[in-house]
Order: C-alpha cells, then structure tokens, then sequence
C-alpha cells in the first residue's frame, strides 16, 4: 500500500504541473480569468482521478515484483511448489477496494465533475471583460472597439490601478489614462469601470487634431458576453441517462465508463507475468515493456470508444474485443512463464545490450 501510495503521489504531482501549466498559459493570454485557475485545476483532477489511480496500481504491482524477482524472493516462491498463478487471488484482494473506488469515480464522479466543469466554463465566458483581464497585459474587447491595459488589481479584482483604455467610435479614436479606478453593478445590472483622476485624448484618424479633457470621474459601461448554452455532452451526462440513452456518443461514452475498471483488472492481472525479470540483466526493458502494453491497451480503448461513436463498430460489440485480446495476451504470458520462458525474445535483448557500452 505504501508503493501504491507512493507511485499515485509521483503521478498527481506530474498530472498537476502539467494541468497547472496548460491553465496559467490560457490565463496569461486572457483566455481564462486569474481566478479560476484553482476550480478549473480541481474538476481536472477529479476527471483524470480513475486513470491516474488505474496507472498507480498497475506500476505498484509491477514494480513490487520486480524487485522480488530482482532479489532472488520469487525463486524462493518457485521453489516452495507455488506457481506464479497463485499470486492472483491475493493481488485481487488487494486491489478489490482500489477497483471499486475507480468504478465510483469513472460511472458516478467523472461525469459530475465534467458537467460542473462545462458549466463553470460557460459562467466564465458570461463574465464581462474585465474578468479575464491579466495585469500587466494587453487586452482586447469581444467587439474589438476597446484595447485594455491595467497594471495591477486589489481587493479581488474591483480596485485597479494605472488604467489604460483605447477606444474607438464614430470615426475617433478615444486614449483615456487614470491612476486608479474601481468597478460597480448599477441598479439595471450593468457593469461600469469607474476612471479616477485622469485625461482623455481624441485624435480624428489621418489629422493631426487632439483633443485634451482632465477628468475627476470617468465612467465606462464595460460589456457583458451573451452566449448561447451549448448541449450537454456525453462526457457531461450521468451514466443512468447513458444507459437510456440512443445516441452512439451515448453508448461509446458508457463502455468507456465501464472499461477503465475492467481494463485496471486485466492489466494488474498482466503485470504479474510482466514482473519477471533475469537477474543477470537490467530490469529496466521489463518495465518499459510493461508501460508499453499499458498505453497501448488505453490508446487502442480510445480508438474503438471513437469507431461506436462513428457507427463502425456496434455499440453491443463495444470495447470487449479489446479486453479478450489482452486477456489472450495474459494467458500466453502466464504460459511463457509456467515454462520459465523470457517474455521478450533473447534477440531483442541482444538488440538493446549492443545500444550500451
């Protein structure tokens, strides 16, 4: 359990600095506001929460045999009259309570995280456009009338300083400069950006008229986004409308719901056999060769989920075809192994010894 623990931290601290690093890229290009990068990070984890706990068990297996085989324990095993098959009811006992928390989150809490992550986008492109404003970056309204520039904000957001607005209507172009500011709703429900203390310069375009006004108080209606709702998706629907649903996205997105805590058997299954390695060589091949299988189980997961949805496999095929190949690839590992037979042919390992020194 400490392994497995171990291993999901690793893998949560990846999922997170690559997560994190994608959202503050669209918050620096003002495609997301500065304050939704924790709810944003947060209903991505708990979307990549089953895959992530999928891996971490299947690495935690691999990697604890391994080591056994590594230190000679597993001959002491062979030795004892026990095969290698008789490992699989206690492994299945410990990856019981992990199996059935991973199929919590893929059938129930991956589609309520999906959905409130929609709806927590569709609230953000709502928000007016001062919401997803970056200090120190330039920023351009919907309409493309208006360039912003604030230096910094303060109070959450409402208190802004050194403000810089161009504008353009009626032919003119509009500068307006002001040391501070602030943002209020009117009583209608419009939202104002509050210049204190400021000029305004109007130059008519080709000429060289300017226009100078010193201001104490200079208000601008800031304009709120009108967006139409877009339609749920299958990712976003729950798995009881799944199962009533028609829809071949519907049924591609169920089998893939259900294929992750299957898929987490079958490969925790694999890695027993996988585990094997020669003393007298790196352990290093094995495990690659292991996380090989395992992205190619997933990716292979992938392509039939979007063959349902293209209507080029049956929905009451689904993704079975995939789980009997890799139980058939199971079966023949166990075998190799029951015959002390290596897993990777001797040429392959001669291919990768001659790549070192």
């Amino acid at each position: 359990m400490s392994s497995s623990s171990a291993i999901f931290l690793i893998i949560l601290g990846i999922v997170v600095a690559q997560r994190a690093g994608n959202i503050v890229r669209q918050v620096s290009k003002g495609i997301l506001p500065n304050d939704a990068i924790g709810t944003i990070l947060t209903f991505s984890l708990v979307k990549l929460m089953p895959m992530m706990l999928s891996l971490a068990i299947f690495l935690a297996v691999l990697l604890t045999l391994t080591r056994w085989h590594k230190d000679s324990e597993m001959v002491i095993w062979m030795t004892a009259g026990l095969s290698l098959r008789q490992w699989v009811v206690p492994i299945l006992r410990f990856i019981f309570p992990i199996v059935l928390i991973i199929s919590l989150l893929s059938l129930f809490v991956m589609p309520w995280a999906t959905e409130k992550a929609d709806s927590y986008r569709e609230q953000l492109k709502k928000r007016d456009e001062l919401s997803s404003i970056s200090p120190g970056a330039f920023k351009e309204s919907s309409n493309g009338e208006r360039i912003y520039f604030i230096e910094s904000f303060d109070k959450l957001g409402y208190e802004v300083k050194n403000i810089f607005v161009q504008s353009r209507q009626n032919g003119k172009t509009g500068i307006i400069t002001a040391n501070r500011g602030s943002r209020y709703k009117a009583e209608n429900g419009d939202n104002f950006l509050v210049m204190q203390h400021g000029r305004r310069y109007e130059i008519i375009p080709n000429t060289l008229d300017v226009s100078t006004t010193e201001f104490e108080r200079y208000d601008i209606r800031v304009e709120t986004k009108e967006n139409t709702p877009e339609a749920s998706t299958s990712q976003a629907k729950s798995t009881l409308a799944l199962m009533a649903g028609a829809a071949l996205a519907d049924q591609a997105e169920l089998h893939w719901r259900v294929a992750i805590p299957i898929s987490t058997i079958i490969m925790v299954l694999l890695a027993i056999p996988l585990s094997f390695v020669d003393p007298r060589a790196g352990r290093s091949l094995n495990i690659m060769f292991a996380i090989l299988i395992f992205i190619i189980y997933n990716n292979v997961l992938s392509i039939f989920q979007a063959w349902i949805t293209q209507g080029k496999i049956s929905a009451w095929v689904g993704l079975w075809p995939v789980h009997v190949c890799f139980i058939l690839l199971g079966w023949y590992l166990y075998h190799r192994r029951k015959y002390l037979k290596p897993l990777i042919p001797e040429m392959f390992k001669r291919k990768a010894k001659k790549g070192h020194p």
